[in-house]
């Protein structure tokens, strides 16, 4: 399971370091794309191929669910670790999430969000977020 908060920097060529405990999980080859709320996900090849096969039953009569495929798969790229536990964060991926020098990676069970410190930081402000806010949410839930 993927999970944690972890601050790292950016390269001026693009690459970060993973942490080490999501490189065991990811792999040495995982998926990277456009996620929601301005970040980045990657994900493990196996969750990946897990995730195709729930998308592909998206109806393709539907332009939100063929938006969302577009703008999910056009985005995804496969990265792969080198010796010194980088990735190399595309350009277009880079510019998408505003990833500049400092970026936080966390850990959400499947899959890991790369954050650009501004954006987490905001998130983590939103009101909407607050832990009484959430803790009702998982009553709602059965949690």
């Amino acid at each position: 399971m993927l999970i944690g908060e972890y601050k790292h920097v950016v390269d001026n060529k693009g690459r970060v370091t993973l942490p080490s405990k999501f490189r065991e999980e990811l792999g040495e080859k995982f998926i990277l794309t456009k996620g929601l709320d301005n970040c980045l996900f990657g994900y493990s090849l196996k969750e990946w191929a897990v995730l195709e096969e729930k998308l592909k039953k998206l109806p393709l009569t539907s332009k939100d669910a063929r938006a969302f495929l577009r703008f999910f798969f056009a985005g995804a790229c496969e990265c792969e670790v080198d010796k010194q536990g980088r990735i190399l964060i595309p350009q277009n991926l880079r510019e998408y999430a505003n990833l500049q020098k400092e970026v936080f990676i966390i850990g959400v069970m499947t899959r890991i969000e790369i954050w650009s410190e501004e954006n987490w930081q905001r998130e983590m402000a939103d009101e909407s977020l607050s832990v009484e806010k959430i803790a009702q949410k998982m009553e709602e839930l059965g949690i």
